[in-house]
């Protein structure tokens, strides 16, 4: 019974050890990449698989080109699309690609970043405006909305202020309010009305002066006109001849 029993360990000693064996020729170093029952060399970052190695020969690499990358060290024959900064997501570049890494993208201005990642974004959001009645507590940045905050009491705003602008008190400047003021809106003032009782009491009476005064400057122009158009009397010469001859002496 007891041989039995140390021929059974002996031979689950023996499996295991073969299986062990099998991982270790299996398995690759970190820096190393499988293909077939070859552990390959990696191609540094940048870089891509030209030609798998052999028994004989390492890993044959070369550059990536073009809108393509690879930030690992690797075993791909293939290297990686360059991501987009799509301005239909809100978005605009901050880093370009290169061979070694990925684009990274940005908010475009007036927009934050609702899907922040790495270094950059994957979708941006545009600014919230603030509605007439409220102000702008915080001003939005690529990572936060604007903060917007109602207004309250005698006070106002259009939506663009960053704080309620008190409405205007049209009677402390001698006006008259035409239109009350709202959480939108500033009061409308405008300058008070003449009263007509005033108006007709200086105007007519300067209407009348002005009119005798033009009746006596037409009376007088007249005047001067008929004293104008009067004959002289000129002496007959007739009458004068004989006062000269009754004057000589017979």
């Amino acid at each position: 019974m007891a041989q039995r029993q140390s021929l059974i360990l002996i031979i689950g000693l023996a499996v295991i050890l073969t299986l062990l064996n099998i991982e270790l020729s299996v398995a690759c170093n970190p820096a190393e990449y499988k293909t077939g029952d070859e552990c390959c060399p990696m191609c540094s970052p940048g870089n891509r698989v030209y030609k798998h190695c052999t028994e004989y020969t390492s890993t044959s690499c070369i550059p990536c080109v073009g809108s393509t990358y690879l930030d690992k060290p690797n075993g791909l024959t293939a290297c990686i699309q360059c991501s987009y900064c799509d301005p239909g997501f809100g978005l605009t570049v901050k880093h370009p690609c290169t061979p070694t890494s990925d684009t990274v993208c940005k908010p475009l201005e007036g927009f934050y970043c609702t899907d922040p990642y790495k270094d950059g974004c994957k979708v941006a959001q545009k600014h919230s405006s603030c509605n007439p009645g409220q102000y702008i507590s915080q001003k939005g940045t690529t990572s936060r909305d604007t903060v917007c905050v109602d207004c309250t009491g005698d006070s106002y705003s259009n939506g663009s202020f960053t704080s309620c602008q008190p409405h205007t008190k049209c009677e402390n400047l001698n006006l008259e309010q035409i239109t009350s003021g709202t959480p939108g809106s500033d009061s409308e003032c405008e300058s008070p009305a003449f009263p007509t009782a005033v108006v007709a009491s200086v105007v007519v009476p300067l209407i009348g002066v002005i009119l005798v005064i033009l009746l006596i400057l037409r009376f007088t122009r007249n005047q001067q006109r008929a004293g104008s158009n009067e004959p002289t009397l000129s002496p007959d010469p007739t009458t004068t001849i004989s006062l000269i001859e009754s004057e000589r002496p017979a």
